[in-house]
């Protein structure tokens, strides 16, 4: 089984640590997919600043690909933030840099590429909702990462992105269960097949249109061991996305009650254990140290 990351990459930087750790919400569900055992590859554009390299360097090393990424003169994204008691505080952003700036368009060679994989995976950071139609019936399911911003549940950007997405991840921690619940049923009215809700403390709710389950979510024992929330929610979905492909989930195959509880149960295993990992996946260095690589020129590719 094979998962790819379409989109964004960011540094996050947290000003607490004077740590900057690589992510990004398409990076990390690819990171992820690789940590659960399986192929992954990231695609999106890097810009060529010591970030970027800093960035292409750390996914590599987690034995995910990137041979199609595409490196533009610009600058990375740079998130700043800080932990408080465990959870992530944003203080702010550059707006994703070049990534966001310039995204990549898929043509028919990366059509191609990304047909030969079982999961494509964006989200409302990666300027990737044109691009959606062209992987819409090319064969992988599409997940897509609505965040928890309002701006991403206005009926004219779900129109733009559930008609074209097996499953839509939707933040809601913030929202009772009510109002989650006619929020997953208003993505799946608008044409995704499977929407999620991840609620934090309160555990997370998937409905298909038929069926509506949830399940409480996995506490973390011990205030103390916990390390901070960064990429729990992308850690759920990926969790959530690869067992329910591991049950036999295929654009042809929906999955049933019964996988979509296990689902939730492995999805809810996998945030457990991101609450212990510092950032999204590790790999933090002292904020502002130069990045050396020596391969960086050989996988220079521009679009």
């Amino acid at each position: 089984m094979r998962v790819l990351g379409f989109g964004d990459n960011i540094v996050d930087r947290f000003v607490d640590r004077g740590i900057d750790y690589p992510g990004g919400n398409s990076v990390n569900v690819a990171v992820y997919a690789r940590r659960l055992g399986l192929e992954a590859a990231y695609l999106g554009v890097f810009g060529d600043d010591d970030l970027g390299r800093f960035l292409r360097e750390s996914v590599t090393a987690q034995r995910v690909a990137v041979d199609h990424c595409v490196v533009r003169t610009g600058e990375t994204g740079l998130s700043t933030l800080r932990v408080d008691d465990g959870d992530r505080v944003f203080l702010g952003w550059n707006g994703g840099g070049v990534t966001v700036r310039e995204p990549l368009v898929l043509d028919g060679e990366l059509l191609s590429y990304a047909a030969s994989f079982d999961l494509v995976h964006s989200s409302v950071y990666s300027r990737s909702e044109s691009e959606l139609p062209k992987l819409a019936g090319l064969g992988p399911l599409v997940t897509f990462d609505l965040s928890s911003d309002d701006e991403f549940r206005a009926p004219s950007y779900l129109d733009r992105v559930c008609p074209h997405a097996d499953l839509v991840l939707l933040s809601c921690s913030h929202l009772d269960e009510p109002a989650t619940r006619a929020l997953l049923a208003e993505a799946v009215g608008r044409g995704a097949k499977l929407a999620l809700a991840t609620r934090g403390v309160d555990g997370a709710i998937a409905h298909d249109g038929r069926t509506t389950v949830a399940a409480p979510a996995r506490r973390v024992e011990g205030a103390g061991s916990l390390v901070d929330t960064m990429g729990c929610g992308d850690a759920f979905l990926t969790g959530f996305a690869v067992s329910l492909l591991r049950s036999g989930w295929t654009a042809d195959a929906p999955p049933d009650r019964r996988m979509i509880e296990r689902a939730l149960h492995d999805g809810a295993g996998t945030a457990h254990e991101q609450c212990f990992v510092e950032g999204a996946f590790g790999h933090g260095r002292p904020a502002g140290q130069p990045a050396v690589s020596s391969m960086w020129q050989v996988f220079d590719r521009e679009n």
